[in-house]
């Protein structure tokens, strides 16, 4: 508070010791200066205690006094340097300065009287809605200050902007008044903050409105037209209470009625189809135009809007009309209203009906009027068609899911126009928003039959994405190649001369998208819709082909996206469909949601049993030893018949002979989990464990009535490549048997079979005991596995 209680001394310092001509140059710095010291402007008198209170009381006091005699200088300068400061200080003031802001106003509202410069009047007119805009909230401050003031306020602008004549309720505008937007935009904030005290105002405000929307010059400015547009529509505020809606309704249908008429006469050069579904309207209105006058309208329409002459005055008309229209659909309103959207799409039947005709056919000419006549009309449909399109997409907008009954009928007039004059940059672009907004909102009831009617927008539509020099290029190549020799003389030297020109026409039509940034917003939007809300199964393969390919080369990110989370769906008969997801990751390799996208960090999933439960580092690796043996001593005991019950080898013997030291527990426990470890190896195929059912069954003196001898296999010297794999574990009694069986003789792998009938038969290697088991390990009897009948 200190500080700025020093800043605020240091700006009345410098508004009472600097000469009044230097204030302007420093009005700037004191109005920042005032604009930091809000906390201690609007503080509550309540919470200003301590011993600067009467410090502080006394440099808002001073500074209050300073400006309102600034207001009342009777220099330019000094009256400019207050209306700046005073907007400054009432903004950051807030309830503390509008309650005692009743002599600003007064100073302020004597500035619109007075003949001072236009920028302070300006910035009058800009500080008085700022006040009146502030006090709104606070019922008192109202009562006290706005509804004293508006009036004046009201008719001082006014004056400003037009003159009164004493006979005549209406005002006309004065030409080229400087404050005629300022005024505007401030009727157009506080009409409906305050409607019942702009009630009286409301005639002469409306005269003043139709001469600026029907004017026939380009005196005004585009942004004067638009703000005169909503001020227009924002007049049923002025309503009598309970007819604003009706009020509201009153306008539109008038507008509507008015752009019909003038449609009479800016399309009479060809012989309209349409029927109006209005019976007020099914009349021709042939015998009430005067086909030998040049076409115009010399009387008043619906609205009061004045007359026209010349096609093209005609064609401004009815697109500040459509505009109008459509700012009745954008512009909020005070009451509920009823829409007339059987007479929007009755009129948008009637515009969207006549198109620019085609080499097999279009329009009827009306063989009274001239050629020259219709030929200019049919330049200016596009112009037409656009705002109609326009109309259409804010009412989709507006009605949202509702819009769904009258989807199929604006869909229909939408591809009369693009079928006609898709050739258009700014039909194609309009088209494109009014699909994507229609798309968005009834995408996923549409039917197979709708989608199919969108085949041409979407393929033009990809047309208008990808680059067009490589297209044009190969176009000329394949033209130039299909020529015969007598056509070789229109063959363009320079391009062979200066190669600089070819290039020069590449970069111009690489660069046709920047020239049209409308169009390639429009078009680049539009596919991540149709993809994301249209029924997919309804695109034809092809189709999705092409999107998909326009989407890669434009590396479209968001198309991308949803050509990858919305996949063409699998059918019958059809090879497997193909994922973008590669050349989405490739081209947004860093992007976080592309990482989450191709590779989600899941959570790992746990044992239910052992959440919880605190397991030490080192027996984690006893149970994993435990996990690996465990397949093996969980397995079924082999019956004794089958041969099996004699002792098998699980290690590497040889590594044993070769050690020359005889085995320990620990030596085979070891061993047994390095063989099965090794067994991993991504070389080596693991087959599954060999249950009883599928293990082959060994030859017995039972089942060999000859009484041939078997010989045992031999363990070669040589390491095996693929080492063995324990399969089946014997438990009986003292002793834990491992067999190891390969897959095959040819595999590498020897295969160790045991015969009971042999006596001399080398002891085999007791398999891993149990850590709890007491009993000590057999030795291991290492002697040669040949048989004494081999040697002789």
């Amino acid at each position: 508070m200190a500080y700025l209680l020093i800043s605020l001394r240091a700006v009345n310092h410098r508004l009472t010791t600097l000469p009044v001509q230097q204030l302007p140059a420093v009005a700037a710095s004191l109005a920042a200066s005032i604009a930091e010291c809000g906390e201690l402007l609007s503080a509550p008198q309540s919470q200003k205690n301590g011993k600067t209170d009467s410090d502080h009381a006394v440099q808002v006091h001073k500074l209050v006094t300073r400006l309102s005699s600034l207001l009342q200088d009777r220099t330019f300068e000094g009256r400019w340097t207050a209306v700046v400061l005073v907007k400054a200080l009432v903004e950051a003031g807030q309830w503390e300065i509008l309650r005692g802001s009743e002599p600003f106003v007064r100073g302020l509202m004597g500035i619109l009287n007075k003949p001072d410069p236009t920028s302070t009047k300006t910035m009058a007119i800009i500080t008085l809605t700022r006040i009146f805009h502030l006090t709104y909230q606070y019922s008192t401050l109202v009562r006290e200050i706005t509804t004293p003031s508006l009036p004046g306020f009201i008719t001082s602008s006014l004056n400003l902007i037009s003159v009164k004549p004493a006979s005549e309720p209406t005002r006309r505008l004065k030409p080229n008044s400087p404050f005629l937007e300022v005024v505007l935009r401030a009727y157009s904030e506080l009409i409906a903050r305050h409607p019942t005290i702009f009630r009286p105002f409301t005639a002469q405000i409306h005269s003043v409105l139709q001469a600026i929307v029907g004017s026939t010059s380009a005196s005004y400015s585009q942004s004067v037209v638009g703000i005169s547009e909503r001020l227009f529509i924002a007049l049923h505020h002025c309503a009598p209470k309970n007819s604003g809606g009706e009020e509201w309704k009153n306008a539109c249908r008038m507008t509507i009625a008015s752009i019909h008429a003038t449609a009479n006469h800016v399309l009479r050069a060809v012989a309209e189809q349409w029927e109006s579904v209005d019976p007020s309207l099914r009349q021709q209105p042939g015998h009430a135009i005067d086909y030998g006058r040049e076409v115009g309208s010399h009387g008043t329409d619906a609205l009061g809007l004045a007359g026209w002459q010349g096609l093209d005055m005609g064609v401004d008309r009815l697109l500040v009309l459509l505009r109008m229209l459509t700012t009745f659909l954008k512009t909020a309103t005070s009451t509920a209203v009823s829409i007339p959207v059987g007479s929007i799409l009755d009129l948008t039947a009637r515009l969207m009906s006549v198109t620019v005709p085609s080499d097999t056919g279009g329009v009827q000419a009306n063989p009274s009027i001239s050629r020259t006549e219709r030929e200019h009309l049919l330049a200016e449909l596009p112009r037409i068609h656009a705002a109609c399109m326009r109309l259409l997409r804010n009412l989709v907008n507006m009605l949202e899911t509702a819009a769904f009954p009258i989807a199929q009928t604006i869909l229909e007039q939408t591809l009369w126009v693009f079928r006609a004059e898709k050739f258009d940059k700014k039909i194609r672009t309009s088209v494109y928003d009014l699909v994507h907004v229609l798309i968005d909102h009834i995408g996923p009831s549409m039917t197979k039959k709708n989608v199919s009617s969108l085949t041409d927008i979407i393929r033009i539509c990809c047309t208008d994405i990808l680059p067009q020099d490589t297209e044009t290029s190969t176009k000329d190549f394949s033209d130039a190649k299909g020529k015969s020799k007598s056509s070789a003389n229109v063959i363009n030297a320079d391009s062979f001369l200066n190669p600089n020109l070819k290039q020069g026409r590449q970069s111009t039509s690489a660069s046709s998208l920047t020239k049209f940034p409308k169009l390639a917003r429009a078009a680049s939007t539009l596919l991540p819709v149709i993809l994301t809300s249209l029924p997919t199964e309804y695109l034809a393969p092809p189709l999705r082909a092409e999107i998909d390919r326009t989407i890669i080369i434009t590396s479209s990110k968001d198309a991308m996206y949803a050509s990858v989370l919305n996949p063409f769906p699998a059918a019958r008969g059809r090879g497997a469909n193909s994922s973008i997801i590669p050349f989405l990751a490739r081209s947004y390799a860093s992007e976080m949601d592309v990482e989450a996208l191709i590779r989600p960090r899941m959570p790992v999933l746990t044992n239910m049993n052992a959440i919880g439960q605190y397991v030490p580092i080192e027996d984690g690796d006893e149970e994993e030893e435990e996990e690996t043996t465990d397949p093996i001593s969980t397995s079924e005991t082999l019956p004794e018949t089958t041969g099996f019950l004699q002792q098998s080898t699980t290690p590497n013997l040889q590594a044993l002979v070769d050690s020359g030291s005889p085995p320990t527990k620990k030596t085979l426990n070891s061993t047994a989990i390095t063989a099965t470890t090794t067994s991993l190896n991504k070389r080596t195929f693991t087959e599954e464990p060999i249950t009883q059912a599928s293990l082959p069954l060994p030859t017995t003196h039972e089942a060999n009535p000859g009484g041939i001898q078997i010989k045992k296999a031999r363990v070669e010297s040589k390491v095996s490549k693929t080492p063995a794999t324990p399969t089946t574990t014997v438990q009986g009694g003292e002793d834990t048997s491992m067999l190891d069986i390969g897959a095959s003789n040819t595999s590498g792998t020897a295969v160790v079979e045991q015969s009971p009938s042999v006596s001399h038969a080398p002891a085999a290697v007791p398999a891993v005991e149990d850590d709890d088991s007491d009993d000590e390990m057999p030795m291991l009897n290492i002697e040669p596995d040949t048989d004494e009948e081999d040697e002789e």
